[in-house]
């Protein structure tokens, strides 16, 4: 891979992880801490919706997040023709 591809993969790695630590950050500060007295007006399961973000749903969220990761690396690195079977027990030195 050239230097021009190579910043290029870096720069949408970087884009995607930072749109999901954005939603991760919205779901858990947001939802859990800065918004929790507006959402307890709504309940599931008997629990306020913003205890139930506080405790589940931020949890949750990071979990789907991690999914979303791991789909998008893929399609990325198969879009840049990298393959991590051509990896396999490679040991790099820094």
């Amino acid at each position: 891979m050239d230097e021009q591809a190579r910043r290029e993969y870096w720069r949408q790695n970087v884009r995607l992880m930072s749109v999901l630590l954005v939603i991760w950050a919205l779901v858990s500060f947001g939802a859990g801490i800065f918004f929790a007295d507006a959402l307890n007006n709504i309940e599931i399961g008997g629990f306020p919706l913003g205890f139930w973000f506080a405790n589940q749903g931020s949890i949750i969220t990071f979990v789907i997040l991690i999914a979303v990761y791991v789909w998008r690396m893929d399609k990325l690195d198969k879009k840049f023709g990298i393959d991590i079977d051509d990896y396999e027990g490679e040991v790099h030195h820094s």
